[in-house]
């Protein structure tokens, strides 16, 4: 009898043990992805910690990536996922429209940004949108509050509507067990290299887990110390997901995620006169005439838009790319059906 208690504490509930109802009894084992390393991954399974292989030309676990529950065959082969309930997900910095998945099953986000330095309130924004989309809680953390001088609470609160905001210092304990009480389920630490996400995962484990270093004197710039995603099992219940500063944070299907980053935007254009609004130069547009008065700063307005439209874009592109696809298939369909006729005739003869 295989004793799933092992597996709790990375996640293992009545929740993920319905999901492997009818897979388990072909004697497979359940196992959690908690690093990827090309075709083989590290696994958490109920008889301990292992490596598996990760067949790349199989479909059932193409695009496996950390927090994956999947199912193991007796030679510890990846042979099935299963399907995630949540997954934060960005475009691919290869610049294909495609999507790279960050971390899947994570119920916290928490977007890290330094309050040490030049606070980004652009890419908190760009953050919040991958984190609501992902179906998770994101909360937002202004990390190395010991070392600022002046610490923006109220600018980054302004730009989180719906999420909570604090400010934290991992080095003296200030406002971790505030930020310890928000935890909740699998928590995924997403901010830029130099946010301190590894200094706060080594305090939230309560052990020194990940390799830290200290930013760039000139420019503040973090240096890459995690350079791969991975899951451990937090002391209090729960687990942690640390992964490697962010560059680019590249939309990728994330209108809903919009919608909640901008609410306060998307409350104002409801009250526009006309329903296709473009908030340029329509009379009764209630989002040039908050704009106006100040109630929306023009930062924020130009944000919105600029995430939009590249949500857009890459909506667009990605449907082109599809039917492309879709093209090649279809003529290469007909090759081989010409190709079929041609011997037909040939032998005919």
């Amino acid at each position: 009898m295989v004793d799933h208690d092992r597996l709790v504490p990375y996640g293992w509930n009545s929740a993920v043990s319905a999901a492997y109802t009818e897979l388990l009894d072909t004697g497979w084992v359940p196992a959690r992805v908690i690093r990827m390393d090309r075709s083989e991954c590290d696994v958490a399974t109920p008889i301990g910690l292992a490596r598996a292989r990760c067949p790349r030309a199989d479909t059932n676990v193409e695009g496996l990536c950390t927090g994956d529950w999947v199912v193991l065959d007796t030679e510890y082969v990846v042979r099935q996922r299963i399907p995630r309930r949540t997954a934060i997900v960005r475009a691919a910095v290869s610049g294909r429209s495609e999507p790279q998945v960050l971390a899947a099953n994570v119920d916290t986000v928490l977007v890290c940004t330094a309050a040490d330095g030049d606070v980004d309130l652009g890419r908190i924004e760009r953050m919040l949108a991958l984190a609501w989309e992902s179906g998770a809680r994101p909360v937002v953390v202004l990390t190395k509050a010991d070392l600022a001088v002046d610490i923006p609470l109220e600018a980054v609160r302004a730009v989180a509507p719906g999420a909570v905001t604090l400010a934290v210092s991992a080095t003296i304990g200030l406002g971790m067990d505030v930020l310890g009480a928000l935890l909740d389920g699998t928590v995924a630490l997403l901010g830029p290299s130099g946010a301190g996400k590894s200094t706060l995962a080594n305090a939230l484990l309560g052990a020194e887990v990940f390799a830290t270093d200290a930013v760039r004197a000139a420019d503040k710039r973090g240096r890459h110390t995690t350079v791969q995603r991975e899951l451990r099992p937090l002391p209090g219940g729960g687990t942690l997901i640390d992964t490697p500063g962010l560059r680019s944070v590249g939309m990728w299907s994330a209108g809903a995620g919009l919608e909640h980053t901008f609410r306060d935007v998307e409350d104002l254009a409801e009250r526009c006169r006309f329903d296709d609004c473009a908030h340029e130069t329509e009379p009764g547009c209630a989002v040039l005439a908050a704009l106006e008065s100040g109630e929306l700063p023009r930062r924020r307005f130009d944000s919105y838009r600029k995430l939009r439209r590249e949500n857009a874009w890459l909506a667009a592109r990605t449907d082109a790319r599809l039917r492309a696809e879709r093209t090649r298939m279809w003529k290469n369909v007909e090759r081989s059906q010409r190709a079929v006729y041609r011997e037909r005739r040939s032998r005919g003869r």
